[in-house]
């Protein structure tokens, strides 16, 4: 089992959740974040004072999967979240060690 997190521009988000519910993945866990990697941030004028924003509003995204999905899951995302401009984000995944349903006890596999 693996677990995907993905990191991607807010405005992705409808587009990355069709292209996994079309490969059957039914769980996901969305959180709004804030962060940067190579855009460094920008600065924007309010009230014509010029100020920085730092860190820029992403989504972060959590998916638990059997690991034969691992790569479709991977270009699912790649192929719903590109712009191809500096910031479209990062994949990141990590070996699962166990998973528990908590309403079944169910564990495994048979828990996602």
């Amino acid at each position: 089992m693996k677990l995907v997190t993905a990191i991607i521009k807010p405005f992705k988000l409808d587009d990355v959740r069709e292209a996994l519910t079309q490969l059957n993945v039914h769980g996901m866990t969305v959180t709004e974040v804030r962060g940067f990697g190579r855009q460094k941030g920008h600065t924007e004028l309010y009230r014509g004072a010029e100020y920085a924003v730092d860190f820029l509003p992403k989504m972060k995204l959590e998916v638990a999967i059997h690991s034969d999905q691992e790569e479709a899951v991977i270009e699912a995302i790649i192929a719903a979240a590109h712009t191809g401009k500096v910031g479209d984000g990062k994949i990141f995944v990590t070996e699962l060690q166990q998973v528990v349903r908590i309403r079944t006890s169910e564990e495994g596999v048979n828990a996602l």
